[in-house]
């Protein structure tokens, strides 16, 4: 099919090159790439205010919502001299060039890259190492519905009165809920990760039926509050964020009053323009607020000394001091199980740390570089053992977005806690199984997110940045 003409948007004095306008973004509601761009020019204000002067890691989606996207720290080579942009130093040397929007047309330049959500880092361009805002990210499990998240949303709330804290709600412009707090740019990413946890663990203590600090998704149960979200080079999407969901949803800023009876499917592409031509932007005020995390390091000091030590954190991150050990529990189990030569295996109550083990029996049954050939194993897995399948429960398939180089694989685990030990199927090769490092391995262009993928490549031409997308 021929590409259609490119058409120009104004913004900020500037008429912005759209290329491709046609191009059907969101093929099942039929959304073409000019309507995302005209919804961001309609709402540039809001959007702005969740994005500007940050840092912005570009996730493209150049095929479309329902492809996969790729990720792209630096910046493209080929920029316009009024596109700003920041270097970025990562702890291993290394550095990238991130792009910063400050106005309405440097939004809608990234926009015509592909960038379907806008995913800033919490800190401003002239202080990377000091974050201003705290991110609290509310993560449903399998099957649990929105009537959690919004009470656990409250719990949060609550939380956050008690420490003198403003929290501005906004769905996630999925299944969850983010709760952002502007601060004080006093602290560093570890502290405020800190605080972060302190608070999943206080509302976890308030609502431990329905809210967990888990970092194993096979401990977890209902919503969980992703504490992890504010690590260093972790991003979140902001507000007024379109979603690559089938109805192109938007992440909405919200008032406190609004959150127990809103439906975040009301708010999508086509929706969202006119609330906020009605109504303005919820979260209009939050760059007014300065909060301290003084209370919440306090209470983390506080579960420190009742024993709560560090917590898990994100896998490509280097080991913490006072970090538990990061494995899986089923696996740590099953290493436990393994006798040795050396010794006695440990008692079935213990790790060989000492620390208590998850009794979990987990199996790995599809890894593959597109979600919807992992899935298609999960059902031939099904179709091999129809007796273990049928005793699962929903929140019993874990499926995991794994980090790759520039790009996500899928992992898909079953959890056989329900299925009887005489139905549990034998250990076998995942189907498909993929190996997203086969290419670093020989020699190919691979490597895991993060730093590596700020990091030039060596044998390919920077991406294009207007007739790919």
């Amino acid at each position: 099919m021929p590409k259609s003409p490119a058409t120009t948007l104004p913004a900020a004095g500037r008429d912005v090159v759209i290329t491709n306008p046609d191009k059907l973004y969101f093929r099942a509601a039929g959304y073409t790439k000019l309507q995302l761009a005209q919804y961001y020019a309609a709402v540039a204000d809001g959007a702005l205010r969740g994005i500007a002067g940050r840092p912005i890691v570009l996730k493209r989606y150049v095929n479309g919502a329902d492809q996969e996207p790729f990720f792209q720290k630096r910046a493209p080579e080929q920029h316009p001299d009024w596109i700003d942009t920041v270097e970025l130093k990562f702890p291993s040397g290394r550095t990238a060039r991130e792009i910063v929007v400050r106005d309405a047309a440097q939004l809608l330049w990234i926009v015509n890259l592909g960038c379907i959500d806008l995913n800033p880092h919490p800190v401003r361009a002239d202080d990377l190492d000091h974050p201003d805002e705290l991110r609290i990210d509310l993560d449903p499990g399998p099957g649990i519905g929105w009537g959690d998240v919004v009470h656990v949303a409250g719990i949060v709330r609550e939380v956050l009165d008690d420490r003198g804290l403003k929290g501005w709600p906004k769905t996630s412009g999925s299944r969850g809920m983010h709760v952002n707090i502007r601060i004080e740019r006093r602290w560093s990413f570890d502290e405020v990760r800190r605080a972060a946890l302190a608070l999943a663990r206080a509302v976890e203590r308030r609502a431990p039926d329905r809210a967990t600090s888990k970092w194993w998704k096979e401990e977890r149960h209902g919503v969980f509050l992703d504490y992890n979200q504010n690590a260093k080079d972790r991003t979140v999407a902001s507000a007024w964020s379109v979603r690559p969901t089938v109805d192109a949803r938007v992440s909405m800023p919200l008032t406190w009053d609004e959150v127990p009876e809103c439906d975040p499917a009301a708010f999508t592409l086509a929706t969202a323009p006119a609330r906020f031509a009605e109504r303005g932007d919820a979260a209009e005020g939050i760059d007014d607020s300065e909060d301290t995390l003084d209370s919440l390091l306090a209470l983390s000091n506080e579960q420190a000394a009742a024993g709560l030590g560090d917590a898990p954190w994100p896998p490509h991150y280097r080991k913490q001091a006072g970090e538990a050990p990061r494995v899986a529990p089923s696996r740590q189990k099953r290493a436990a199980a393994k006798p040795s030569a050396a010794a006695e295996p440990a008692p079935a109550a213990e790790s060989p740390t000492g620390r208590r083990r998850s009794k979990q029996p987990l199996v790995v049954v599809s890894k593959a570089e597109h979600r919807d050939d992992a899935l298609a194993g999960l059902e031939r897995w099904k179709s091999r053992h129809p007796d273990a399948a049928s005793q699962l429960h929903e929140d019993d398939v874990l499926i995991d977005a794994m980090r790759g180089r520039s790009t996500t694989w899928t992992r898909i685990r079953v959890n056989l806690r329900h299925v009887p030990d005489a139905l549990r199927p034998p250990d076998e090769p995942p189907d498909p199984d993929y190996d997203p490092w086969r290419r670093v391995r020989e020699g190919g262009d691979g490597g895991d997110v993060g730093e590596a993928a700020a990091a030039p490549r060596a044998r390919k031409r920077a991406p294009k940045t207007r007739s790919s997308s």
